[in-house]
């Protein structure tokens, strides 16, 4: 029997995540009452019972006390029940973003004001937060990435990586991203743009790539960056931080940005306990 339960942070995505769950075969239970919890896991545990996967959705818009659901689940733990605790996290802005887009209320937003509701929120659901055996931030995960984490996670059984970083590359000339935490400026590398032939491809062609990657600098550069970002993820991961955005650019987010993007991206790769993203924010622009 395996046993999840689905909770976050409201407009984390954990109803999304309860329908993929459902298509990859679990029986779905969605704010099941806190009296009825124990209950619940008493049967679905039964020797004889048909259900072998199981995801109960719990949040805080149960109009019941949810410091009593995070006691009951500690309790079914403690009793030896088998649970995995599944935890969707979403940063400020990408909620606010959200209910302005859906238009809907926070439940705990009583003065109709979003960032207070998710203040309160935080609040009470930083224990069972602390308890889960799996935090997922959705706030730049598209819907197939989501499902692709949740399928290796609970379908293919892979080890989870409890931070997941993510390589993004971009032009200065249209801001530095506002969720970056770490930001490198590849500007002073021989820029392919003012070469003809080189000028309207991107680094995803193998021209520029080895344009860029002649410099001497551009090794050196990208040796000492991966040294630097390998000593400072297990120290990420100890604190407890579970995203990485690390942003490399140059002007207009083409050539170097994306070439350099794409080797560290190569270089850190399957290389520890982390999961890995590639993004190129700018490679659109020049489509248009």
């Amino acid at each position: 029997m395996r046993f999840v339960v689905v909770t976050g942070v409201s407009g984390g995505g954990k109803s999304t995540a309860l329908k993929m769950l459902e298509d990859m075969g679990f029986y779905c239970v969605d704010n099941l009452p806190v009296s009825l919890i124990e209950k619940f896991a008493e049967l679905i545990a039964m020797p004889n019972s048909e259900v072998t996967k199981v995801a109960l959705g719990l949040d805080v818009r149960a109009g019941q006390s949810f410091e009593e659901a995070t006691r009951v689940l500690s309790q079914l733990r403690q009793d030896g029940y088998s649970m995995e605790i599944l935890f969707l996290e979403a940063n400020e802005s990408a909620l606010i973003k959200r209910y302005k887009e859906t238009r809907r209320v926070h439940p705990l937003a009583e003065d109709g004001r979003v960032a207070e509701g998710i203040r309160r929120e935080r609040g009470i659901l930083e224990d069972i937060r602390k308890a889960a055996d799996f935090v997922i931030d959705t706030s730049t995960l598209l819907t197939r990435e989501l499902k692709e984490e949740l399928e290796r996670i609970f379908v293919r059984n892979e080890e989870y990586n409890s931070l997941m970083v993510t390589v993004m590359s971009f032009g200065f000339k249209y801001g530095i991203p506002a969720d970056a935490d770490l930001v490198f400026d590849v500007r002073f590398l021989p820029n392919p743009y003012y070469i003809d032939e080189l000028k309207h491809k991107t680094g995803n062609d193998k021209e520029v790539q080895d344009f860029c990657m002649s410099s001497p600098e551009a090794g050196q550069f990208m040796d000492k960056l991966v040294d630097m970002i390998r000593f400072l993820i297990p120290n990420y991961v100890k604190e407890g931080k579970y995203r990485l955005v690390v942003a490399i650019g140059c002007t207009g987010g083409q050539h170097r940005s994306v070439t350099l993007a794409n080797e560290l991206y190569e270089r850190m790769a399957n290389q520890g306990n982390y999961g890995m993203k590639l993004y190129h924010r700018e490679i659109a622009r020049g489509k248009v």
